[in-house]
C-alpha cells in the first residue's frame, strides 16, 4: 500500500539559492514525523510546499498525497477510506494530488489543501477582539460550513481550554493563543496537522502545556502531523520518527532520540569564556518601583524598590519567571517608560543622565545610545535586508559603505560572510524566524548603541543557531566594547553568556551575582519555567 505522502528527489530554489535540495521521504498515514534542523535548513519551506497554498516557481520533484476522493461531491480523506462510503453517499476512490506538478488553483491540489492544518510559531491569526469561543466557530467559515456551540465547547475541552472559552482573544497569554490555533485547526477535521516550531516563543513549562495539546489532538484526532522543533523532548514525545535537515539536505533519518541526539552535538560549545575586565558603572538604579492599577487585582508591583549597578563592558543578565518584572525594569532602564517612585541612571561620557526626566534634555540625551531588541520586534516587510539595516531606520550610507557595514554586523549575530552577502536582498518573508530574529538583533547593533538591551533574545533559536549568537554576543562585547542587559528566563543561556545575573521574583531582587550562584536560588517552579525541567 502506498505511503501517504510521497517526496521525491524535491529541490525548491529561490533564484540562485537552493534551500531544498533532493529531498526523499515518505510519510505514513497516521505517523508523526519530526523535523530537526538549525535555523535556515529549510525546514519551514519544506513545511510549506506540504501545506500547498503557495506557489513556488523554483520547485522540481514531486510531493505526492496518496489520498482517497469521494466519486460525489470530491470530499477528500486519507487513503486508508478508499472503498468506503462518504457522508453524501458516494464512494472513495484512490486518486493522488502531485503538489510539485498541479498548479496553484487546481481544483484537487485546493481539495487536498483544505484538509491540511497548520501551526506556526508567531502567526497567531485571531479575531483578536472576538471571545475565544467564537474565535473556534468561526473557523470554519471560509469553507462555506458551521459548527454548535457545543462542538466548539468540546473542542476547547481537547486543547485544555474550556475555563477561557469566554475571554477576548488578544487578551490570552502566548500560550493560550496558540492553544485556540490547535483549536481552530481541529475545527476543520483535518487529515494532517503541520506545526512549524508552534511553541518556539513560549517558555519551557507553557510551551509544555501546549504540547501535550497537539498530543492528545493527534491521538483523538487520528491525524498524521509533521511536526518541526528545535527542543529535544518535543521529538522525543511527539514523534514516531524524525529526520536532520541541514542546508536543505536531509543527513539521517532515524529514531527521534537518535536524531535530536545528532542535533544537539552539531552545537558545539561556547567554549571558555575569558575574563573580561569592566570598567565603571554606567547603569545605576536606586529603590526602583513601578506599580500598575489593575481592575482585577488591585495595586500590582511590577516593580519594588530594586536598587543595582551594571557595569561598562560588563554582560548582565536580568533573570525570572514570567511576571516576575523583568521586561518592566529593562524598560525603565532604557527610558521607555517612566518608574513610580526611585531613580534611573545612565553614564553618557562623563554625565549622568536621569532616566526619569522626559524631554531632549532627559532621558533623550541617552536613549539614543541605547539599544533595545523586544521579544515581539518587527522588521519591514515590503524592505529588503540591506534596507532593513539602513535606509528603513535611519541610517543614510552610501550604498558600498551600507553594504560592507551591514555584512560586518551580521557576521558578529552569526552568519557567516557568505551567508550575510546571500540574504542582503531577500526580503523578512523569505527568511526562517531564527535568521528574521539575528537580522533584528544586527539591526540594533548597526546603530551602535553604547547598550543593548536583549528581551528573550534567544525565545525562537534552535541549540545551534543559540551557541551562535551566544559567541556573536561576546564577540560583540571584545570588539566594540558594549555593554549588554539580557533579560531572559533561558538561565543555560545566561550561564554561558552573562558575567552576572539578578534573579527576581515578584518585582524584587532576590540576588545578584555569578549565573551559578543565582541558578542555585531557583524555586521548583522556577527551574520548571527557567530550565524545562
Amino acid at each position: 500500500m502506498a505511503p501517504f505522502i510521497e517526496i521525491k528527489d524535491l529541490t525548491v530554489r529561490f533564484g540562485d539559492l537552493e534551500v531544498l535540495s533532493n529531498v526523499n521521504l515518505e510519510i505514513e498515514e497516521g505517523e508523526s514525523v519530526g523535523i530537526l534542523g538549525r535555523s535556515g535548513a529549510g525546514k519551514s519551506v519544506l513545511m510549506h510546499v506540504l501545506r500547498g497554498v503557495e506557489e513556488f516557481p523554483g520547485i522540481s520533484g514531486s510531493v505526492i498525497y496518496h489520498i482517497a476522493i469521494c466519486d460525489r461531491c470530491g470530499h477528500v480523506e486519507p487513503p486508508s477510506r478508499v472503498g468506503g462510503q462518504c457522508r453524501c453517499g458516494g464512494t472513495f476512490k484512490a486518486s493522488e494530488a502531485d503538489f510539485a506538478k498541479l498548479g496553484i488553483n487546481d481544483p484537487l491540489r485546493r481539495a487536498v489543501a483544505r484538509r491540511i492544518a497548520i501551526m506556526l510559531q508567531r502567526t497567531f491569526a485571531l479575531y483578536g477582539d472576538e471571545r475565544v469561543i467564537v474565535n473556534v466557530m468561526r473557523a470554519v467559515e471560509d469553507a462555506g460550513e458551521t459548527i454548535s456551540v457545543h462542538k466548539a465547547a468540546d473542542l476547547l475541552d481537547e486543547v485544555n481550554l474550556s475555563h477561557r472559552m469566554m475571554h477576548v482573544a488578544r487578551e490570552l497569554s502566548g500560550g493560550e493563543k496558540q492553544r485556540v490555533v490547535l483549536a481552530r485547526q481541529l475545527a476543520k477535521s483535518p487529515m494532517l496537522l503541520l506545526a512549524d516550531e508552534p511553541t518556539g516563543t513560549l517558555d519551557p513549562a507553557t510551551a509544555a502545556v501546549v504540547h501535550d495539546s497537539i498530543k492528545r489532538a493527534v491521538r483523538d484526532f487520528k491525524m498524521t502531523m509533521v511536526i518541526t522543533s528545535h527542543w529535544q523532548d518535543v521529538m522525543v514525545d511527539l514523534a514516531d520518527r524524525a529526520i536532520l535537515l541541514d542546508h536543505g539536505k536531509i543527513q539521517a533519518v532515524g529514531d527521534p532520540r537518535t536524531i535530536a541526539d545528532q542535533f544537539i552535538a552539531m552545537a558545539g560549545e561556547v567554549g571558555k569564556r575569558e575574563p573580561v575586565a569592566v570598567g565603571e558603572p554606567i547603569i545605576r538604579a536606586t529603590n526602583l518601583s513601578k506599580r500598575y492599577i489593575s481592575i482585577d487585582r488591585g495595586v500590582v508591583k511590577a516593580v519594588d524598590n530594586v536598587s543595582f549597578e551594571v557595569y561598562e563592558r560588563e554582560i548582565f543578565g536580568i533573570v525570572g519567571v514570567s511576571g516576575g518584572g523583568k521586561t518592566t525594569l529593562s524598560k525603565i532602564i532604557s527610558g521607555l517608560i517612566t518608574p513610580t517612585s526611585g531613580f534611573a541612571f545612565v553614564r553618557v561620557g562623563d554625565e549622568w543622565v536621569d532616566m526619569t526626566l522626559l524631554g531632549a534634555d532627559g532621558r533623550g540625551r541617552a536613549t539614543k545610545y541605547i539599544g533595545v531588541l523586544h521579544q515581539e520586534y518587527t522588521l519591514y516587510p515590503y524592505r529588503t535586508v540591506i534596507e532593513n539595516l539602513t535606509e528603513a531606520i535611519g541610517l543614510s550610507l552610501p550604498y558600498e559603505l551600507g553594504e560592507r557595514k551591514a555584512i560586518h554586523t551580521l557576521t558578529t549575530v552569526g552568519f557567516t560572510e557568505d551567508e550575510a552577502e546571500m540574504i542582503l536582498n531577500k526580503y523578512p518573508d523569505e527568511l526562517s524566524e531564527g535568521e528574521r530574529h539575528r537580522v533584528a538583533m544586527a539591526q540594533v547593533l548597526i546603530k551602535e548603541p553604547r547598550i543593548v538591551v536583549l528581551d528573550e533574545p534567544t525565545g525562537t533559536m534552535d541549540p545551534i543557531t543559540k551557541i551562535e549568537v551566544s559567541k556573536s554576543i561576546l564577540s560583540a562585547r571584545e570588539e566594540l566594547e558594549e555593554t549588554f542587559v539580557i533579560v531572559s528566563h533561558d538561565m543555560d543561556f545566561v550561564s554561558n553568556v552573562c558575567d552576572r545575573a539578578m534573579l527576581m521574583r515578584n518585582g524584587r531582587v532576590v540576588s545578584i551575582g555569578a549565573p551559578a550562584d543565582v541558578l542555585k536560588l531557583l524555586t521548583e517552579e522556577e527551574e520548571r519555567e527557567m530550565l524545562g525541567s
